[in-house]
């Protein structure tokens, strides 16, 4: 097991009106979490994927650790089952102390903070400021698409073919946390040529 790897960050959907399925893995991935002594970093609510995720780590064992800026707190967001809460004046001050105290990222499926984090997550991988893990869990072919265009920034040279190696596609929970426990950083060639070149 790769014992540099303790919390995890996962971004995910807010929302308690998504077809089961989506709950499902949510759930099973804190439970697979929390049994192999991972801890949960996220948003802090009580909603949706998020907290289907949070609420299985904390009962196998983890502990979650929640950020959250003061307006959704305002709205009533806020949980009081984290065993550390940060409340930040915005979602930038949010992202970057998600970033800070997180050791790897897991985007389940989400809508568009989903997508702006996880985008934020591999931009800073690419240009060299982090060597997280950064895993897709792609339930029921959620990010299908996603992945599509991926390869379409690659093959119309929007981005370089060496963006493949800065995230990883899983199917299943289980896929999930068997990368976590091999994954190898690898030794990325940051350079205007290495990001910039065909």
């Amino acid at each position: 097991m790769n014992k540099n790897i303790k919390k995890v960050c996962v971004f995910a959907s807010s929302s308690n009106y998504l077809p089961e399925v989506y709950y499902t893995d949510a759930k099973k991935l804190g439970t697979l979490l929390g049994q192999n002594g991972y801890d949960i970093v996220y948003g802090g609510s009580t909603l949706g994927l998020m907290w289907a995720c949070a609420s299985e780590v904390k009962n196998n064992g983890g502990k979650i650790y929640g950020v959250m800026p003061k307006k959704l707190a305002d709205m009533g967001c806020k949980t009081d089952n984290c065993d550390e809460f940060w409340l930040t004046e915005g979602m930038r001050e949010r992202k970057a102390h998600l970033d800070k105290i997180s050791d790897a990222v897991v985007a389940l499926p989400g809508g568009l903070g989903t997508l702006e984090e996880l985008s934020e997550m591999i931009v800073q991988k690419q240009l060299g400021y982090n060597k997280k893990p950064v895993v897709i869990l792609n339930t029921n072919g959620y990010y299908d698409k996603l992945r599509e265009f991926f390869e379409q920034m690659i093959d119309e040279k929007y981005a370089n073919k060496n963006v493949r190696s800065l995230y990883y596609f899983a199917q299943t929970p289980q896929e999930v946390i068997d990368y976590l426990k091999t994954y190898v950083p690898s030794e990325l060639n940051v350079d205007k040529n290495a990001i910039y070149s065909r």
